[in-house]
């Protein structure tokens, strides 16, 4: 029987060589979720500059939404008012 790292070993896993850094890699899964691989770079910035917890909420607002035909703009509207609304709250709270 072999051992796990002897089958790891035996499978050539390959690493995709466009991500050296963790937000690259949301960035580029964000992308190919949306299926906007053209704004591939808007989603590494993105991911990189901005809060991850508004990014995932509207990410998961375009997955459930099923007739969609255009995901990237839906997602940079959700975004942008997920955005504003944390804005008004903290405005609110000061």
């Amino acid at each position: 029987m072999q051992g796990i790292g002897e089958i790891l070993k035996s499978k050539e896993i390959k690493r995709d060589t466009r991500n050296s850094h963790e937000h690259q890699a949301f960035g580029n899964r964000l992308a190919e979720e949306l299926n906007d691989t053209k704004h591939r770079a808007l989603y590494i910035r993105l991911a990189k500059t901005q809060e991850r917890n508004i990014l995932e909420q509207a990410r998961d607002f375009v997955i459930s939404q099923e007739h969609v035909t255009k995901k990237g703009p839906l997602f940079m509207w959700k975004y942008k008012q997920i955005k504003d609304a944390k804005k008004t709250k903290e405005k609110a709270t000061r």
